[in-house]
């Protein structure tokens, strides 16, 4: 009989679900979107009962279309990572919304705390800035502003988690309180180096230990999934934070190997191995994985907004109607056009982390029109990568790479020959968009015995198109300093 792994993609505008094969190849999906809620200037908020509901019911569709005697084997759950959420632990409900990683509400705690000589201790730790893009201090707002959430948390009361743990938990009836290393090196809470909770920073940020997971392997058993859900029990059997996950889709399993995810944000991540890589450049050492207790290093750089500039362009000016329209526009304009568009919507992340710069659209001529406009966002993303890579080429002395790509842009031809132009190197699309949710199968696969080794996944990895720069030199460059001009003007400092 067929057998599968279930793929679970809980993202920021949608939840998906995925049924993956023993070869990788996609054999079901579902997508359903939710609420975005902006209750305040920079706040960006998701409802855990809609997020649990979507994953639910995407879980639910792939299943049932899935023909009579094959079999799911287990679940990869990959997640939106930072998001932060704290619930009661003898019920399962949400104290609050969801705060979302993009919102920017404390950024003047962060402020505080760098002004206070703190930056060196949290870098140092766990490879990232004090910035309200990382778990932490939206943990430390919960606990202030949410009536009694602190005396709750004090007495054990409460369980804090990021998506990957929520899910867990609601999935196992409330029986695992886990995450993986992946997700824990993204709170700011976890010291990177001992692989533990770190009691320093939580000291630091007021937290109480009792609300944390425990944390587990990528590969590894995170319990089983009620047969209420699902109609039958399902071992949870990896987890990662989405662009880990997409690291391992990617099969960049060596040391120099990047891949870049275009969603809703931007993140470009370098396999560092063994060692982790503290950065010159404001760019972040994280967890790339970890497997039979051996942690795997990364590099990352975080754009906040790259899809979602294309979301606005369509929902907020409508200047089109779907994202497919973007490139047949894009192929309208001049290759010199003057115009750039800063998505800073919610401030710059890496390399400026600047959370009080706002977006612009500049260089503006009279016969600008909705092609040029539109470019200028699709253009603004390998803007922001090309930021990443000459930080990366700094940080690890050795030139560029090849860079293998995926999420919902990459889709567009017209961007991704831009991009390959914008970084001069060969830019990789895979046949498996979907990376994300293929390294959560793949990591469950590993647990599951399905995969013997990191090598076998590796074979399994085909690119569909590579696309080679042709751009001269010196107009990567004008172009290039065009958008440093532009971003000098949107910065608050």
């Amino acid at each position: 009989m067929p057998s599968y792994i279930l793929a679970v993609d809980q993202g920021t505008t949608s939840s998906r679900a995925m049924l993956f094969d023993r070869r990788g190849q996609v054999a079901g999906s579902a997508q359903q979107e939710f609420t975005q809620h902006y209750p305040s200037d920079g706040w960006v908020e998701h409802d855990p009962e809609e997020l649990w509901q979507s994953v639910l019911a995407t879980c639910r569709e792939v299943l049932f279309r899935m023909p009579e005697g094959d079999t799911a084997l287990g679940l990869g759950i990959t997640n939106q990572r930072e998001t932060t959420l704290l619930w009661d632990r003898a019920t399962g409900e949400p104290l609050y919304n969801a705060i979302v990683w993009q919102d920017r509400r404390t950024a003047e705690h962060c402020q505080r705390l760098r002004d206070d000589g703190h930056g060196g201790t949290v870098q140092e730790r766990t490879g990232l800035l004090i910035d309200p893009y990382f778990s932490a201090t939206k943990l430390a707002w919960l606990l202030e502003n949410v009536d009694g959430a602190r005396a709750r948390a004090e007495r054990g009361e409460l369980a804090f988690g990021t998506v990957d743990t929520f899910l867990i938990w609601r999935l196992t009836g409330g029986q695992r309180h886990l995450t993986d290393a992946t997700n824990a090196s993204r709170t700011a809470l976890f010291n990177i180096h001992t692989q533990q909770w770190d009691d320093e920073l939580l000291a630091l940020f007021g937290i109480p230990a009792s609300l944390l997971p425990e944390v587990r392997d990528s590969s590894d058993d995170f319990g089983t999934v009620e047969a209420q859900w699902l109609g039958g029990e399902l071992p949870i059997a990896g987890v990662a934070g989405d662009q880990q996950a997409a690291l391992v889709g990617q099969a960049c399993f060596t040391p120099g190997m990047a891949k870049s995810t275009y969603g809703t944000g931007c993140f470009m991540v370098v396999n560092t191995g063994e060692e982790p890589a503290r950065s010159r450049n404001r760019l972040l050492t994280t967890v790339a994985y970890r497997l039979n207790g051996r942690t795997t290093y990364a590099m990352e750089g975080s754009i906040f907004v790259a899809g979602a500039t294309m979301q606005w362009l369509r929902d907020g000016l409508k200047l089109f109607e779907n994202a497919a329209e973007s490139e047949a526009l894009a192929c309208q304009t001049r290759s010199g056009h003057s115009v750039y568009l800063v998505p800073a919507f919610t401030g710059l992340g890496a390399p400026y982390w600047d959370p009080k710069a706002r977006g612009a659209i500049l260089g503006l001529t009279r016969d600008t029109g909705i092609a040029e406009i539109v470019a200028a966002g699709l253009q603004a993303v390998c803007y922001q990568t090309r930021d990443l890579q000459r930080c990366m080429h700094d940080d690890m002395q050795a030139p560029p790479g090849k860079l293998r790509v995926d999420g919902g842009m990459v889709r567009n031809n017209w961007v991704m020959q831009f991009l390959a132009d914008m970084l001069g190197v060969q830019v990789d699309r895979p046949d498996i968009l979907e990376t994300t949710a293929l390294g959560a199968a793949f990591l469950a696969g590993l647990q599951l015995g399905w995969y013997e080794s990191l090598d076998e996944l590796a074979a399994l990895w085909r690119c569909e198109t590579s696309f080679t720069p042709t751009m001269p030199d010196a107009q990567r460059e004008t172009l290039y300093q065009g958008w440093l001009d532009a971003v000098g003007r949107v910065r608050s400092h």
